[in-house]
């Protein structure tokens, strides 16, 4: 493997997708880094083409492949925005190999999130329902919000993603309602109310709302709201280029590179969890 003084090489999984596009876009642009491979689940219409070109770079000589095992033993860690039996199947595999592994991908289960801990045990993961470093200053600051407003503010979470997203509430926005819960000192699980229709009552009182909106190419937006007596404090983050969420996860796979096996969070690469 190579040495820590030379280029971190990474894997692309989910070469084929709008962000295994745009990651293999951002590695060829960021300094420290090389490709060392892309790969795509078997049986994609991708396999076998030129991974620059799927970028929108021109040929690089890089193929994408289904078999990540083989990419990854020439290579110092994986980047991956998939799908949640995907990530366990790539889990298994950077675990065995020791290298970094950076997740990208969201819709887990807590059974999901529970093999991927075990994972960690083994290889240095980073896990994140959003990459960006704006979304994680939103994630700090929710939390300290909400821990300083008390429960006459009313918590409401409120999404937008394009139409081809599959998940919902989205990654971040339940990433916001964890950091919310947190500062209020309760369960989320507990207190998380979701597709409200028709007569549902007056509000629970500490509850935490959540709405998903799908439409158009919206990249993502999100706002928490704290909605209190006769005021309104509104925390927005808009994303306007997928590139947010590629640099992001190449400045955590950067940072992970030599650090213990465990279970990091962006807010551990940024230096944000004691906010």
């Amino acid at each position: 493997m190579p040495g820590q003084n030379s280029d971190m090489r990474v894997v692309i999984a989910g070469a084929g997708g709008r962000m295994g596009r745009t990651l293999i876009a951002a590695v060829a642009a960021t300094k420290g880094l090389a490709l060392a491979g892309a790969a795509d689940a078997p049986g994609s219409a991708v396999l076998g083409r030129d991974s620059g070109e799927l970028a929108g770079l021109g040929p690089n000589g890089i193929k994408v492949t289904s078999d990540a095992a083989a990419l990854l033993r020439d290579a110092d860690g994986l980047i991956e925005f998939v799908v949640p039996a995907a990530t366990l199947a790539l889990a298994e595999l950077t675990a065995a190999a020791g290298k970094v592994h950076v997740i990208g991908t969201t819709g887990h289960s807590a059974e999901d999130d529970a093999v991927i801990a075990e994972a960690a045990k083994r290889a240095p993961i980073v896990k994140s329902g959003n990459m960006s470093l704006g979304v994680n200053l939103l994630v700090a600051l929710t939390k300290r919000v909400a821990r300083t407003l008390g429960d006459d503010y009313d918590i409401e979470i409120v999404e937008m993603h394009h139409n081809r997203k599959i998940d919902a509430p989205s990654g971040t926005a339940l990433m916001l309602g964890r950091a919310a819960a947190e500062g209020r000192r309760i369960n989320l699980a507990q207190h998380s109310a979701r597709g409200r229709d028709g007569v549902t009552g007056a509000r629970t009182v500490g509850d935490i709302g959540f709405a998903s909106l799908r439409g158009g190419t919206v990249v993502g937006e999100h706002s928490v709201i704290f909605a209190g007596p006769a005021e309104r404090v509104e925390l927005v983050h808009r994303a306007e280029d997928r590139m947010i969420f590629a640099r992001g996860a190449l400045h955590a796979a950067l940072w992970a590179r030599g650090k213990a096996p465990g279970l990091y969070s962006m807010a551990d690469v940024l230096g944000l969890a004691d906010i």
